[in-house]
């Protein structure tokens, strides 16, 4: 019987209270409570296009803004997915993603390594989506790669509309992630010549 790929977390601390429950071989099904409608969004997102059923609570103090949240919510979904994945035994280990969303193009490309890196190419134009600040966005993702430890690199290669290139970059890293953790049937051991990642 295959071994279950899900993984609880809780996260408190004097800015947020973080429940979390994701599972790596879902079908994409969410209940996501975040405080900010965009984030919410962006993560349903990028769970339908995974394939991952994502359960999230966060309270956060977002009468200050959403930075200790939306960063708050990535360190715990980088963690999750961490020991979600396990050992990294079978699994394709690589994944990309081009997705165009209307005049949009992103491409998302990542490694589960173990090493953590972020590189992002691209910028916003507006200051805000909905209630989310458009800087949080990357710097959520950097959060991500970082508490999960994975390489990311991370690309608006052409676009207008703000909104258009966030919804194509969480469905792009939604998507190579869905690759990544993929079981590749021809392998029983790490993808890596050093015989661990």
């Amino acid at each position: 019987m295959k071994q279950k790929r899900v993984a609880k977390i809780e996260r408190k601390t004097k800015e947020t209270a973080i429940k979390l429950e994701l599972n790596l071989d879902g079908t994409g099904k969410t209940d996501i409570k975040s405080g900010i409608g965009f984030l919410d969004h962006m993560l349903d997102l990028w769970a339908f296009h995974g394939m991952f059923d994502l359960k999230l609570k966060c309270d956060g103090d977002l009468e200050i803004d959403t930075h200790h949240t939306t960063e708050d919510i990535a360190l715990a979904l980088g963690s999750a997915l961490a020991e979600a994945v396990g050992e990294k035994k079978g699994i394709f280990r690589y994944g990309h993603s081009y997705v165009p969303m209307d005049e949009a193009l992103i491409r998302a490309a990542l490694d589960l390594s173990g090493r953590p890196e972020f590189v992002f190419h691209g910028e916003f134009t507006q200051p805000t989506i909905g209630y989310l600040d458009t800087q949080m966005i990357t710097h959520f993702f950097k959060s991500l790669a970082v508490s999960s430890k994975m390489t990311l690199h991370l690309s608006i290669l052409y676009g207008i509309n703000d909104h258009h290139k966030c919804e194509g970059m969480f469905k792009s890293v939604g998507r190579a992630l869905r690759a990544a953790v993929e079981s590749d049937p021809r392998r029983k051991d790490v993808v890596s010549t050093k015989g661990t990642l």
